[in-house]
């Protein structure tokens, strides 16, 4: 056996210790370029595994045993190994990094804990290179804990330590660094939940005041980061209130404040971005500021379909100082996975029918005493439906592999500005992610 093949078998071996799901080779190790430097590495891990196994962290978007950064800015990536021995603190990353023509161990953390949560790399500080970020599973009373490390000559410099449930790193204050963002339980685990931003300030990591949530934190489903109206960052945090509804809390810097711009302090909770369960906060305008979604009860023609059918979805933004700024309309039909963008003018007067074969949309006169119907979207399925896509007048919305949407246009919808190409220009899919309810 080559001395290569006895490399590559080292490293699958070492994709089933510590319980870690098996990964390919490339998603395990990052290789070096030479493949002397390679085998300088892999001997220097070696050397110091005794008693270690390799441990992947068990999520995010840095799975891997082995992990290479830039920590200390030289241009010159380090290696990290995250391990777990028997000790009292069992929990060990070990970096490596190149000296003259081969690997060394610049420095080892050791910590308590069950296992590495996720990993992460961001620059923090005022310094070349990245700062580590880990979270660790610790113990059944302690949920997670999260800490950060500088590294300076080689060495690992802890900046701050905290407990938490999820935890983000943005740049709070579009400075080009980045913060933390952690969200934690309150004081107990049925009270509203925490969130607490740490930046580095003054060669130290800043704590923020305490922010409370509209919601516990294992109400948590889903976080999303962007822009306020006013273009300053946030995170959009939804939690789930009851079964069919979701909150979300507007977290934002104002005058250098760490605040919950949503948060009502009449009711305690976030009132204006009290939503249906199937609907997140999304830039669904594609203008690089996240719209919060708000319910329009439908003038019902007839008893509608399903619940949510009921609805239109009226879309607006927030600014620093939670001013509400209207963006748009859409009707989200969830039984065939569409939805459109509608006239801001008419919108309010839209309601909605469906048959089973079609979704009609019709327009109700200004005294809502009678509604005309404007056009039918259908969606076909079949080994026809090309054919029937386009039969009785229809026009194709959207075509995919195995499904075709097509529309028909009632005369009356003339009269509102409704053409063949407007209607294309206004159809989307829904992502199927909107209703997941993922963090």
């Amino acid at each position: 056996m080559t001395r290569k093949v006895k490399i590559l078998c080292l490293v699958l071996v070492a994709a089933l210790l510590c319980g870690c799901s098996l990964r390919t080779v490339d998603q395990l190790y990052c290789l070096p370029k030479r493949s002397e430097s390679y085998m300088d590495l892999q001997e220097a891990i070696d050397r110091h595994m005794e008693g270690l196994s390799y441990c992947a962290p068990l999520s995010g978007e840095n799975p891997q045993s082995v992990q290479r950064a830039d920590l200390d800015g030289d241009g010159e990536a380090e290696y990290l190994l995250f391990a777990k021995g028997s000790s009292e603190k069992p929990l060990h990353i070990l970096i490596f990094r190149l000296e003259g023509e081969g690997y060394v161990l610049s420095d080892t953390i050791v910590s308590t804990g069950s296992a590495y949560d996720v990993v992460a790399y961001a620059r923090m500080d005022d310094q070349p290179g990245l700062e580590l970020i880990v979270g660790r599973q610790v113990s059944d009373q302690v949920a997670r804990s999260v800490s950060v490390y500088r590294f300076v000559d080689g060495k690992a410099q802890q900046l701050m330590s905290a407990n938490y449930t999820r935890f983000l790193s943005y740049d709070m204050d579009a400075d080009g660094r980045t913060e933390l963002v952690v969200l934690r339980s309150g004081s107990t685990d049925e009270t509203s939940g925490v969130a607490e931003l740490y930046r580095y300030r003054d060669a130290a990591m800043e704590r923020s005041n305490e922010v409370s949530m509209s919601a516990p934190v294992d109400r948590m489903k889903r976080i999303v980061t962007g822009r306020l109206q006013d273009g300053a960052p946030a995170v959009y945090v939804a939690s789930a209130v009851g079964e069919q509804a979701i909150i979300t809390d507007v977290f934002s810097l104002v005058e250098g404040v760490f605040t919950n711009v949503s948060l009502s302090v009449e009711s305690g909770t976030s009132v204006q971005t009290l939503r249906n369960y199937y609907i997140y906060a999304d830039d669904i305008d594609k203008d690089g500021i996240v719209e919060l979604p708000g319910l329009i009860t439908m003038e019902a023609l007839e008893p509608a379909a399903s619940p949510e059918q009921q609805y239109l979805i009226r879309w607006f933004a927030m600014t620093s100082t939670a001013e509400v700024v209207e963006k748009g309309y859409t009707f989200h039909d969830f039984r065939d996975g569409w939805y459109l963008e509608l006239d801001r003018q008419i919108a309010p007067r839209i309601t909605v029918v469906q048959r089973d074969d079609a979704t009609d949309l019709y327009l109700w006169n200004e005294d809502l005493t009678e509604a005309q119907r404007l056009m039918s979207v259908y969606v076909f399925t079949g080994s026809d439906r090309e054919e029937a896509a386009v039969r009785d007048n229809r026009f194709i919305l959207y075509e995919g592999e195995d499904t075709i949407y097509s529309a028909y246009l009632e005369v009356a919808s003339a009269s509102y500005g409704l053409t063949q190409e407007s209607l294309i220009r206004s159809f989307r899919l829904i992502r199927s992610h909107w209703n997941t309810g993922e963090t």
